[in-house]
């Protein structure tokens, strides 16, 4: 069981091959046809993939997003017919998945707070402070990591604003 986020954001597990989306009908963000067709296409990587949408009423985001999965479906078969390609599931160990994943985890992080370096106005207190946390959070989550160095050079970078511009 997987929640909704985790096949929205990129999560890459080709192994899923059945997705029950709960209430499909209601208005949302997450109900968007974009949304659909994005959770659809995870259950399309996997060769024997099915998506079932529970709903009182086939909403227009449903309409569109059945649609669009319909025509890729054609164009996808079409190709496949034409190069005699087999379509078969991806086959990868989940060591592999999750080392990708908690490496673009870190470096997402690692962009997000350098482009919060960069921006933070260190004269506005509310920006210094969500710096300021933002550091406290990468030097603690580092020092989980075992990344001592790391830690206490994000130590020194706080104990420097601090001493600049106050806490």
């Amino acid at each position: 069981l997987i929640g909704i986020n985790l096949l929205r954001e990129g999560i890459d597990l080709p192994e899923v091959s059945y997705i029950a989306i709960l209430d499909a009908d209601k208005i949302g963000f997450l109900r968007s046809a974009t949304s659909l067709i994005q959770i659809i296409g995870r259950a399309a990587r996997n060769a024997g993939g099915t998506v079932v949408m529970y709903a009182d009423r086939m909403s227009d985001a449903m309409k569109e997003a059945v649609t669009e999965t319909k025509r890729r479906r054609e164009l996808q078969e079409a190709y496949n017919k034409e190069h005699n390609i087999t379509p078969k599931t991806i086959a990868k160990a989940v060591e592999d998945i999750l080392v990708r994943q908690e490496t673009d985890a870190k470096e997402d992080a690692a962009v997000e707070l350098e482009t919060l370096k960069k921006s933070a106005n260190l004269f506005v207190p509310a920006q210094r402070h969500k710096l300021l946390a933002a550091l406290r959070k990468e030097m603690s989550e580092a020092a989980d990591r075992l990344e001592y160095e790391r830690a206490a050079a994000i130590r020194d970078q706080i104990i420097e604003i601090e001493k600049t511009h106050g806490a």
